[in-house]
């Protein structure tokens, strides 16, 4: 795969996370394979390729869907939640990228994870409050805190809230992921067709392959 798509599903991953929170904030529900699959790539974090991370490029379907309905040409698709919710995870990268302190803390506690999944399920309860617990400590205090638009229904239960910060967490380890691979915030400014070609093509290659 060449390298710019594999720059694109790392940011579908960013996309991918982002929808997941909107849609457990709003319905307390979401996509299970495309939740296993952004919750996982948590815990991958010696994959020798973008693809390993997420498993594969189906595992993205959602996230690719997102990717080309935000920077497409369709307003019908675009949706400034989501919107908000993928610039505040890049956001949280750079400032992430700029302190290693917090570097080394995030690192040593997903280390605690992948031990701990020898033990339990990664998608406990259990697990869910840990990931989440990882997010609170060691990213919001950073400031710049993610507003999470929602039903109070389903914000007020706890399980929804570990899930959206676990699920934060994943955008952001998409993020970073991106990044290492030669992403920056201009490009999805200046760079949009392309993006969203590339991410056609990867959706394609989906159809082909059912």
């Amino acid at each position: 795969m060449d390298h710019e798509k594999e720059k694109t599903l790392a940011l579908a991953g960013v996309c991918q996370a982002a929808t997941l929170v909107q849609s457990i904030a709003r319905k307390g529900e979401a996509d299970t394979n495309a939740f296993k699959t952004s919750i996982n790539s948590l815990v991958l974090t010696d994959a020798q390729s973008t693809i390993e991370v997420y498993g594969s490029i189906e595992n993205l379907r959602v996230g690719l869907g997102t990717l080309i309905g935000q920077l497409g040409n369709t307003p019908m698709q675009k949706d400034a939640e989501i919107t908000r919710y993928i610039a505040s995870l890049l956001g949280l990268e750079r400032k992430l990228k700029k302190s290693s302190k917090r570097l080394d803390e995030l690192s040593k506690r997903i280390e605690q994870i992948q031990r701990q999944t020898a033990h339990l399920d990664l998608f406990d309860e259990q697990m869910m409050s840990n990931l989440a617990s990882i997010y609170s400590d060691v990213i919001s205090p950073m400031g710049s805190k993610i507003q999470i638009a929602g039903t109070p229904e389903q914000l007020k239960k706890n399980s929804n809230q570990h899930k959206v910060r676990a699920l934060l967490l994943s955008g952001l380890r998409s993020a970073v992921l991106w990044r290492q691979l030669g992403g920056k915030r201009r490009q999805i400014l200046f760079n949009r067709k392309s993006i969203v070609s590339n991410a056609t093509a990867l959706q394609h290659s989906l159809h082909q392959s059912l």
